[in-house]
């Protein structure tokens, strides 16, 4: 199942008072900002947002997290098709008639402002969409990856065959992500490093055919060294 309902709740008076404050038009608002490794380590409260509604609402969701966004979805709009190495927190703060979308298995989730945090299993190719007439805006947080001790471990490179970076984002996270993001949950990778050109990481050896068999005809993985 995509999207699991957790135990960790917002009050409504604290939801009502977070949507009468909020005032932000980007498509992406990033509320904490990263401590260390950008995929590995905590994250704190930017300082623009300490002390207010936004750091509470954090507050209640007990776990070392990443990156915190609120992300402003326009009626009538949709997110390409992607799946993610790293799973979500989701929180709706607004929202009419909209959905999250597991294009596996063409099954949609209704989201409403129920005040209860969501974790979602962003290893499924996936979208969300508006359909209704206010925008939709949610808190998304990043789970942080596990730092794995792994088996017989390997250094690779991923790379692209193409220089166009903005097919080569979409066509990684529609064949590659959500491989990756099952491998992080089942200690096959770790040190995740992806930059615009390339993506670094350690990989346990027995499944780097594997992963080969994913590269399909615009990715390859060369500089393959035994991790000292």
């Amino acid at each position: 199942m995509m999207l699991k309902e957790l135990n960790h709740t917002v009050p409504k008076d604290i939801l009502d008072k977070a949507m009468a404050e909020f005032s932000y038009s980007d498509f992406k608002t990033p509320i904490n900002e990263p401590t260390g490794n950008f995929f590995y380590s905590p994250w704190t409260i930017r300082p623009e947002f300490k002390d207010t509604v936004w750091e509470y609402i954090l507050q209640t969701l007990p776990y070392s997290i990443g990156e915190a966004r609120l992300i402003n979805l326009k009626y009538g709009t949709c997110y390409q098709s992607h799946a993610d190495i790293d799973d979500r927190y989701h929180l709706n703060i607004q929202g009419d008639i909209s959905a999250l979308i597991n294009l596996e298995t063409n099954t949609m989730y209704p989201v409403t402002t129920d005040g209860k945090w969501y974790e979602m299993d962003a290893s499924n190719r996936h979208s969300a969409a508006n359909f209704g007439y206010v925008e939709r805006i949610q808190l998304v947080v990043r789970k942080l990856l596990n730092k794995n001790d792994i088996s017989n471990p390997t250094m690779i490179v991923i790379k692209s065959k193409t220089d166009n970076e903005f097919s080569n984002r979409f066509l990684f996270d529609n064949q590659i992500s959500g491989v990756l993001n099952s491998y992080n949950k089942n200690n096959i990778i770790t040190d995740f490093n992806p930059t615009s050109k390339e993506v670094r990481l350690c990989i346990n050896s027995d499944y780097i055919s594997e992963l080969e068999s994913k590269m399909s005809e615009n990715f390859y993985i060369e500089h393959i060294k035994e991790q000292q």
